[in-house]
């Protein structure tokens, strides 16, 4: 799947051209796609425990994942479904909304630096650092050339990070115009789910080409051989979310973290266990 969805860097990007209803490489339909999805879940749990256990040692590896996408595309259910499997006491997840007082008084790096994951977690961004340059860029909030500028930083910050033994993982959640007005209507129908609706989100979609163009510029410049951008398609999102599992999944087992081997004599503690009245 790494190969499947990755997004070529320095290379155009049409999003248009990408089917988002598509399952590349995935399970037939919904039935098998769960069930794909809890076969991984044991596997997911152990590799997980190796990467914080490998930690206690020494080890400073750990993961990034980075959800991007439009309103209703999953961020919060792929939260929900996939990291839902690990074991929350070694992730760290973090919601980035409109800046505080205090953070637009820095660089727009500083809050997402002091989120980032500790040496053996996996670490979580529902929306991050890309916000300024994709709303920024739509809303004009910063000069265009000082957004221009941003692609670079973006990029430099990634690659100290993965020198410093952070994989990121990007996954950018593509999902329909049709489609989100289906999801949003289906928030508006249930009165349950006002309170994750705003008037905000209509107004988003009148300026839905400015914020394509807005992707389509960041999968372009920011996808890199150190944190390359995984296109989903978002659509269905039982695929969503086997595809994201996957994705975790297969950066897991690349990094093929190891339980250290103990720093005392087993025998010794195993005998005087054993002795023990």
């Amino acid at each position: 799947m790494r190969r499947l969805l990755r997004v070529p860097g320095g290379k155009d990007v049409d999003l248009s051209s990408y089917d988002a209803r598509a399952t590349p490489a995935g399970p037939r339909d919904k039935a098998a796609g769960l069930a794909a999805i809890a076969q991984m879940v044991e596997r997911l749990g152990d590799l997980q425990e190796r990467l914080w256990a490998a930690s206690t040692a020494g080890d400073r590896r750990r993961v990034l994942l980075v959800l991007q996408g439009m309103d209703t595309s999953g961020k919060g259910g792929t939260v929900k479904h996939v990291i839902g499997h690990f074991n929350p006491a070694g992730c760290r997840i973090r919601g980035f909304k409109a800046p505080t007082a205090e953070e637009r008084g820095h660089s727009f790096l500083w809050r997402i630096r002091r989120a980032l994951p500790e040496p053996g977690e996996i670490g979580i961004f529902d929306r991050s650092h890309y916000e300024d340059v994709l709303i920024a860029r739509v809303r004009e909030l910063a000069p265009r050339k000082e957004i221009a500028h941003r692609y670079g930083e973006i990029n430099r910050f990634e690659k100290s990070l993965a020198d410093d033994g952070v994989t990121v993982v990007k996954c950018f959640l593509h999902i329909s115009y049709d489609q989100q007005r289906r999801r949003l209507l289906k928030r508006l129908d249930n009165p349950d789910k006002h309170w994750k609706f705003s008037p905000d989100d209509v107004d988003d979609r009148e300026l839905w080409p400015a914020y394509q163009k807005a992707y389509e510029i960041a999968l372009e410049r920011c996808s890199t051989p150190q944190a390359p951008w995984f296109l989903v398609p978002a659509d269905r999102k039982w695929y969503r979310n086997w595809a994201i599992s996957t994705l975790l999944l297969e950066h897991l087992e690349a990094l093929n973290p190891q339980y250290p081997k103990a720093d005392f004599d087993v025998a010794e503690a195993r005998q005087r266990l054993l002795e023990d009245s």
